[in-house]
């Protein structure tokens, strides 16, 4: 039994690097995001993904940890200005954010105003790479064609950024390994795919990173461990992408 856990733990161990163990919820209480650090903390996840109001917070519970603190900015609509994206985003991070995932103007893609989709993206990109932390797009695809699920990748790509992100969980729907697929075969091999909305299971999780995801959004993080440590032999595809 000894040589078997050896063989699959560097699996699991690749399972919990792709998780942002994630609370959004709006009634979410001190305690509940202090737990979520701990569950962090135990599974070597990559990130616990919070409000902003909550991220001094996780600082400070994950300090000395290699656990990143991950916010959303202009979440969940994508509907407030360049100008309020950009102050949320600085404020997180001196607060102690290492990770920024931003909602795009949806209605703006719709109407294909382009520049000013880029223009939004970008000067959150400029802000948050300044000050050292990294950006995730959210597209949400739910809401998109796939003329616009594509148009929409490439201006993340364009402007900069580190991911581009299938969904906020609030909307309609959530990631599909079809738009993963899509979103891969849009923005290469260079920036990074969060999948995120829907991801519940480690059949979830290992479909999503088949189809081309380096990153996973999730509140059923703990689950999906739990499911990891009781295959005898989980199966995920190498790491081949930038990130």
């Amino acid at each position: 039994m000894e040589p078997e856990a050896k063989s699959t733990e560097p699996a699991r161990q690749r399972i919990a690097s792709l998780i942002d163990h994630t609370l959004l919820k709006p009634e979410a209480t001190p305690e509940q995001v202090a737990q979520l650090c701990a569950e962090a903390r135990q599974y070597a996840f990559a990130s616990v993904c919070v409000n902003p109001c909550h991220v001094r917070l996780c600082a400070d519970r994950l300090r000395g940890s290699p656990v990143k603190v991950c916010t959303v900015v202009g979440f969940p609509l994508g509907a407030t200005t360049t100008e309020t994206k950009v102050f949320e985003a600085q404020n997180a991070i001196q607060n102690g954010a290492a990770e920024v995932d931003m909602v795009i103007n949806v209605g703006a893609l719709k109407a294909r105003e382009t520049q000013r989709v880029k223009c939004d993206i970008q000067a959150v990109v400029e802000a948050s790479h300044a000050a050292g932390a990294l950006v995730k797009v959210i597209v949400e695809t739910a809401l998109l064609s796939q003329e616009e699920k594509v148009l929409a990748c490439q201006l993340v790509k364009e402007a900069g950024a580190d991911f581009v992100k299938t969904s906020t969980g609030f909307a309609s729907g959530g990631a599909t390994a079809e738009d993963v697929v899509l979103m891969r075969s849009t923005v290469g091999p260079s920036l990074g795919i969060k999948a995120a909305g829907g991801v519940r299971s480690l059949a979830d999780a290992l479909k999503m990173v088949e189809a081309g995801a380096t990153r996973l959004g999730t509140s059923s993080g703990v689950k999906i461990m739990q499911e990891a440590l009781q295959d005898e032999q989980p199966s995920i595809p190498p790491k081949t992408e930038a990130y």
